[in-house]
């Protein structure tokens, strides 16, 4: 199956046609990153099996990381951005007002709030993270963020 098919355009105009999607989607990793505001935690869930768990970094007083369900848009291995003046290597893009998963060099901030919005992972398990996502499953990926 090609990649560029596994699209939710590709399912929704097959299910308009009557066809069955099943073996596409059985095909595909479902990911679930579940990020917990109070713990400053994400646990990520592989097929439903929790794959990782690891402490983040949220957005501070006045930046909030907003809760709700979001899905990747765009993905950079590396990435600078001006208005920050920083880095944000692998980084996941999840709204179009700027937020993402990304990694840090304030490795010593994480497991507390710090970020202007972003969640802020260690650099080695945002490069996991954005394997998983990278991976052919960006349109099986979804991120609850809770408080």
């Amino acid at each position: 199956m090609y990649k560029f098919l596994a699209t939710p355009f590709f399912f929704a105009f097959l299910a308009l046609a009557g066809l069955s999607v099943t073996s596409v989607e059985a095909n595909a990793t479902a990911i679930v990153a579940k990020v917990d505001l109070s713990q400053q935690r994400m646990n990520v869930y592989v097929n439903g099996k929790r794959k990782y768990s690891w402490r983040v970094s949220t957005g501070k007083r006045g930046w909030e990381t907003p809760a709700r369900t979001y899905r990747p848009i765009r993905t950079y291995k590396s990435y600078y951005e001006k208005k920050w003046n920083m880095s944000l290597p692998w980084l996941v893009l999840i709204s179009s007002d700027g937020i993402g998963i990304h990694g840090t060099g304030a490795v010593g901030r994480l497991g507390r709030v710090a970020s202007h919005g972003c969640i802020r992972l260690h650099p080695s398990n945002a490069k996991k993270f954005y394997k998983l996502v990278t991976a052919g499953n960006k349109y099986n990926t979804r991120i609850e963020v809770v408080r």
